[in-house]
């Protein structure tokens, strides 16, 4: 029986876009003997290995935005014998084609941008137009070039039950009423930030309908949570910087609505199966939505917007400011009838 073809993905070094990157892991591995491995951020691998497309992660001990030359040297010769015959590489950065490159894997398809087309053996145009999606741009490379894309398949990651049972005994949770998730934090940026006393007050609505409320996030989006809950009921927690990615991961398969910014959490929540009411104001909904067929997007579309940046340009965020709390619930009740259907 002949050895599966070895593929190696180099990661995006966001949340979101790692998610969104399952797409071209999908494409890649349907065929049967097929064996991809993927690089990525330390803190991928939480989530790579809930990937069942991806047979190992490979960290990579480089922090957002650092070059790590000698880092990336040593990974790219550790993998030199592991006998990749493809790699594909998802960032546009230089420091990125790298490893594949060191490792001497023969064919190496990425994006041709930051003069790194020496690197590539495949470099592809962006197509910017004609992929408007970033799920669609990362998909695009497992297929020839300015080849169609077909219907590409939604993210999808493992849910570990266990793991569900000790976080609802560690974190004293209870799901005898629906769970509601509230995802306050953006990396990217505040410009991303739908206002703190706005989901504070969805959170009041919620709870008085007899709804439970976790608000997810790291330890950065503590403060936030707590604000959120503080005129709320009973039924809300604030679980900023109490759990793991992977945590999150099943605590939001255990919620039948998320409501998030957009952020890479919104992008987990699509991923774990959760109904996602998404929040956008500085970034396109088309170009970074939710991929699950289970999603509500509230978006203004104003003069202003999309404008991309990490804070409002004019200090007002009125493309955020002006979503009101009972908008947003009222996709909340929606989505929870949808859950019950």
């Amino acid at each position: 029986m002949p050895e599966p073809e070895k593929i190696l993905a180099i990661a995006p070094a966001w949340v979101g876009d790692l998610i969104m990157a399952q797409a071209l892991f999908k494409v890649l591995t349907q065929a049967a003997d097929v064996e991809l491995d993927v690089v990525g951020p330390g803190w991928a691998a939480a989530l790579l290995n809930r990937m069942p497309e991806v047979a190992a992660a490979h960290s990579l001990a480089a922090g957002h935005g650092e070059a790590a030359l000698v880092e990336r040297y040593r990974l790219g010769r550790r993998l030199s014998h592991a006998g990749y015959g493809r790699a594909f590489i998802l960032p546009r950065s230089f420091k990125s084609a790298l490893v594949p490159w060191v490792a001497g894997i023969p064919r190496r398809t990425g994006f041709s941008s930051e003069l790194r087309s020496v690197l590539l053996s495949d470099p592809r145009p962006l197509d910017r137009e004609r992929l408007r999606r970033t799920v669609d741009r990362y998909a695009s490379l497992g297929f020839p070039q300015g080849a169609d894309l077909p219907e590409l398949p939604h993210p999808a990651l493992r849910i570990d039950t266990a793991n569900q049972q000790r976080l609802r005994q560690r974190l004293k949770l209870s799901t005898n009423l629906p769970v509601v998730a509230l995802m306050p934090g953006a990396a990217f940026g505040p410009a991303k930030m739908w206002p703190v006393e706005h989901f504070a007050e969805l959170a009041r609505q919620l709870t008085s309908r007899e709804r439970a409320v976790w608000v997810l996030g790291s330890e950065a989006d503590r403060s936030c949570g707590e604000q959120i809950i503080a005129g709320a009921g009973a039924t809300a927690r604030n679980l900023c910087g109490r759990t793991r990615l992977e945590d999150t991961v099943d605590l939001l398969a255990l919620s039948a609505a998320a409501v998030s910014n957009d952020s890479g959490l919104m992008h987990i929540a699509a991923a774990a199966g959760t109904c996602v009411i998404g929040l956008f104001g500085s970034t396109p909904p088309e170009m970074t939505p939710p991929l699950t067929l289970h999603h509500y997007v509230h978006y203004l579309n104003l003069e202003c917007s999309p404008c991309r940046q990490r804070t409002c340009p004019l200090g007002h965020l009125n493309c955020l400011r002006h979503i009101s709390p009972d908008a947003v619930r009222i996709s909340v009740d929606r989505a929870l009838v949808d859950a019950t259907a």
